[in-house]
């Protein structure tokens, strides 16, 4: 953690909503590419198969246009606000709470997997509902289906009742608490193998290696449950069946015994190329963010992400 005075929530805020949007405004078509990736089961031929990352941005552009790359974007652009702000508020919290129950004085590699752990499941019940309209208007399948965001949690309250925009909920509290328990606990364990930062241009390299880092190895361990995640939203619920992916563990055996381990870890690819440097764009951005509100506030020490 920073030894710095926290700034109250609304920097907080603030700084997290600026860095998710510019980490998103930069790396969504790759969040597009890897959940077609993702939804297609087993293996095909012809437009509607994507043979891999290159394979699927091609044929979207050709089939589709290269504004559907952007389709579902302004979904995960509301949910960056509160996502991001919850994100760093819960992990700066949740350091504090541990730090008090367990009578630590500073943060370690435990306490940080710990911190980051319980602020991905704060996270999850923010971004369930955004997530599943996301994804649904992601899928090409859905793409005469939906005009819009509005449409189409219209459509899906209509059709499945308004719990359905928490669809997928459980799955997404795993996928968030594996994610930021990597993130944080590296970016913990990185910067303290890294040269202390004296001078903003390394502060910024240091978070950019550390953000980096943090986001590939958070992507290595929730890659399957995000897998899961994405089949389970978009399963509508229909009355008096049970849908094929319901429950995270249970659907995770589903897919590695009808599509093999590899298909846990499809659109592994595009994902880690998002969140690995998006890890650290988000990092940077909300360093850079924040030491700007210190600086209107008149204080002079470097703002640091909590870890």
């Amino acid at each position: 953690m920073s030894s710095d005075k926290p700034l109250p929530f609304i920097y907080q805020f603030g700084a997290g909503a600026v860095a998710g949007v510019s980490e998103i405004l930069v790396m969504y078509p790759l969040d597009v590419v890897k959940t077609r990736v993702q939804l297609q089961q087993g293996k095909g031929v012809g437009d509607e198969f994507y043979n891999g990352m290159m394979d699927c941005f091609r044929k979207i552009i050709k089939n589709e246009g290269p504004s559907r790359l952007y389709r579902g974007i302004a979904a995960p652009i509301m949910m960056e606000a509160p996502k991001r702000a919850t994100k760093f508020a819960a992990n700066e919290s949740w350091g504090k709470f541990y730090r008090n129950l367990f009578g630590i004085a500073k943060m370690d590699q435990k306490l940080s997997i710990l911190t980051g752990a319980s602020a991905g499941a704060t996270e999850a019940f923010v971004v369930v509902p955004f997530e599943l309209v996301k994804i649904r208007m992601q899928d090409r399948a859905s793409a005469g289906k939906y005009s819009g965001i509005i449409d189409c949690v219209t459509k899906t309250i209509k059709a499945e009742g308004p719990l359905a925009l928490y669809n997928g909920l459980e799955s997404t509290l795993w996928r968030h608490i594996l994610w930021n328990s990597g993130y944080f606990g590296c970016i913990y364990q990185v910067k303290a193998q890294l040269p202390q930062a004296d001078a903003k241009s390394q502060q910024i390299r240091n978070d950019l290696i550390s953000g980096s880092i943090g986001g590939t190895i958070g992507t290595v361990l929730n890659t399957p449950m995000d897998v899961v995640k994405s089949r389970i939203q978009n399963s509508p619920k229909i009355a008096g069946s049970i849908p094929k992916y319901n429950w995270a563990w249970p659907a995770l055996g589903t897919v590695f015994r009808e599509e093999g381990f590899g298909a846990l870890y499809k659109g592994f690819v595009p994902k880690v190329l998002r969140l690995g440097p998006g890890g650290g764009i988000l990092l940077v951005v909300f360093t850079g963010v924040m030491d700007f509100f210190r600086k209107m506030r008149g204080e002079a020490k470097i703002a640091r992400i909590p870890t």
